[in-house]
């Protein structure tokens, strides 16, 4: 397990008609599910085995705030030791058995600090006290118990250097510096800093060097459509497990030797996916399988104890998908995460050896999973012929055709939607909502074309696709036509915003939250760490001088003429990706001309409302403004 995920941040075939069924339909009137219960924090969650696999870490809520707890197994009680009121603790993980680091910023500014605090909640030491300083975790380096690898913008807010930090005292040395183009670094399995992956905008170059007193050398470049990212280094150090799509579509897992620049041996490929996940034993020093997402998770194993283990797992909790989500260092026990689409899933403890195996938690047991709704991967063809999937939800409530519907775009756009379970899909279904997701082109997973055809495209074949899924519903009898809204966060309120502007016959309301209204200003307040994939924004959206006729058609502030229908729009004041001035401009072009518009600023927040609180206000906000404008159930609030 890399330290990718070891962090954990507390914040993821044609359908045919008979699959429409949603949730099993009930005698009467469905239960309304009071709104907190989708949405409050978890009970406990981000569980995580101490090295030597005696301890749990997780987060757990304390004054509304997710703090880190630990526990030991076997021990009913448990200690907190850290006592954040403020803000949640972004994401922890064990630096050694002793001893919890953790990331923290400040009212959503993303300005993450470095913490470290013992087991027992004492020599709780701030590592990274720096204003304007956002640090990243290069790596833990686990066999060095009191140090760890950190990337640091502290010298220069657009690129992160790296350093040499002491866990205890802070001390730190900075071991590797940025000369402007590097934007990730590769330690080998021995800690040493062997690979940097650099860009001048649109082009990738991977640095290497066989010791860390050489220099890095470029290797290969190649344009940034062209991925060639390294996963880590084979354990002799040698060669590295790279994905890649270099001469084919959908991005494959090879073993590669770096310094000769050439691909060894093909470890995995899927025809219809891009995989770039590898499962590995770090004990017994091999690679053990991949995991791929198509409707949902799947596995491809190459190690027989590793399967046997899945196979075991999956008979002791049939109907989860199931991920090993921590280990000792030894690899005798685990913790294991379920998921569904119907619950947050929980955690369990396996002693391998002893054949010990206990359920920890789980992580909403408020939700009864048989009051939630299936989650149906679904798929339809675009006007120009493209596969288009997805995801849809259905309520319990009144059957499966004519229902009013909300349409949930992705944000990204650059990412896509998965199966398992979706608060906010579970929160509309069980007020009566029809919920569609979909990937449009542009997500990725799908492969080089797909993600490439998104290009330029926002607001037009990337809306394009958004729109014929709900021409999708509508031809199959699910969507009443008069009560079709469309709600999303980030990219995907920016295509609230355009499907507002650009089809307003299709939708009677929509709710953009943290949503890009003006591509010009969006490109000119990148944060400073962005800037050096400046010109790669540029190519994907458009450049705001050579494209200025193509922002101007695609912004919907420009278009708020062509609104019609009710907005409701949640900003945070101190988002650093899409700033404030997004929601303003569209809320003062909609009051203008007398549109209901509503907004919601919350002053402690970023992209995103992660305060409980603020998550209750906005929730509760959308509920009411769906209510009046699309008929779905509303709860009714004493007093």
């Amino acid at each position: 397990m890399d330290i990718r995920q070891k962090i954990n941040i507390i914040l993821i075939g044609v359908l045919t008609i008979g699959l429409l069924t949603g949730c099993s339909y009930l005698q009467g009137e469905p239960a309304l599910i009071p709104m907190k219960s989708f949405f409050k924090n978890p009970e406990k969650t981000g569980f995580q085995l101490s090295p030597d696999g005696t301890s749990l870490a997780f987060m757990k809520p304390w004054k509304n705030r997710m703090n880190v707890f630990i526990q030991t197994i076997g021990d009913p009680g448990e200690k907190r030791v850290t006592r954040s009121t403020a803000r949640d603790i972004a994401g922890f993980f064990w630096a050694n058995n002793n001893r919890i680091a953790f990331l923290q910023d400040r009212g959503g500014n993303e300005n993450f600090h470095l913490f470290a605090v013992d087991t027992d909640g004492s020599n709780l030491k701030e590592l990274t006290p720096f204003e304007e300083v956002r640090v990243q975790i290069v790596d833990d380096l686990e066999e060095i118990e009191d140090e760890m690898l950190i990337g640091m913008n502290r010298r220069d807010p657009r690129v992160f250097d790296v350093y040499r930090i002491n866990i205890d005292t802070g001390r730190m040395e900075m071991i590797a510096e940025n000369p402007g183009n590097i934007q990730g670094w590769l330690t080998d399995n021995d800690g040493r800093l062997r690979m940097a992956m650099a860009t001048d905008g649109v082009n990738q170059s991977l640095l290497y060097r066989k010791t860390e007193k050489e220099p890095f050398k470029t290797i290969v470049t190649t344009n940034f459509k062209e991925k060639l990212s390294p996963l880590f280094f084979t354990y002799d150090n040698r060669f590295v497990y790279m994905a890649s799509n270099l001469g084919r579509d959908k991005t494959a897992v090879y073993k590669y030797d770096i310094a000769d620049n050439k691909a060894l041996e093909l470890i995995y490929e899927h025809p219809d996916v891009d995989v770039s996940h590898l499962l590995r034993s770090k004990k017994r020093m091999k690679i053990t399988g991949v995991a791929y997402v198509t409707d949902k998770r799947h596995y491809h194993f190459f190690d027989d104890q590793r399967e046997a283990l899945q196979a075991d797992l999956e008979k002791r909790l049939p109907g989860y998908e199931i991920n090993i989500a921590s280990s000792s260092r030894d690899e005798t026990r685990i913790l294991v995460r379920t998921y569904s689409d119907k619950s947050l899933g929980a955690y369990y403890f396996y002693d391998l050896t002893a054949k010990k195996f206990i359920k920890i938690a789980d992580v909403s047991p408020w939700l009864d999973e048989k009051m939630m709704c299936d989650q149906k991967p679904i798929s339809y063809e675009s006007r120009d012929g493209l596969t288009i999937h997805g995801y849809l939800t259905l309520p319990r409530r009144g059957g499966t055709q004519n229902l009013p519907v909300v349409v949930n775009p992705h944000g990204g756009p650059w990412a896509r939607d998965y199966w398992g379970f979706n608060a906010e899909a579970q929160f509309l279904a069980n007020r009566g909502y029809a919920v569609l997701q979909m990937n449009f082109r542009g997500s990725t997973g799908y492969g080089k074309t797909f993600w490439q055809a998104g290009f330029k495209k926002w607001g037009k074949e990337m809306q394009n696709d958004i729109s014929d899924g709900v021409a999708w519903l509508i031809g199959k009898g699910i969507a009443d036509p008069a009560r079709i809204g469309i709600y999303g966060g980030s990219y995907g309120g920016y295509a609230t915003l355009a499907g507002m502007a650009f089809t307003p016959e299709l939708y009677a309301c929509g709710v953009d939250y943290v949503g890009v209204s003006n591509i010009f200003t969006l490109l000119s307040t990148l944060p400073p760490y962005w800037e050096p994939g400046r010109q790669k924004f540029y190519e994907m959206i458009g450049d705001p001088v050579k494209d200025r006729a193509l922002l101007e058609a695609i912004s919907p502030v420009f278009h708020a003429d062509k609104i019609k229908a009710p907005l409701l729009v949640a900003q945070g004041a101190n988002d650093p990706r899409v700033k404030k001035a997004e929601a303003d401009q569209i809320v003062n072009a909609l009051k203008k001309r007398n549109i209901d518009v509503p907004y919601m600023l919350k002053e402690n927040e970023g992209h995103g409302f992660h305060n409980e609180e603020n998550r209750f206000d906005f929730y509760r906000a959308m509920e009411l403004f769906l209510g009046r404008h699309l008929g779905g159930r509303v709860e009714k609030i004493a007093g």
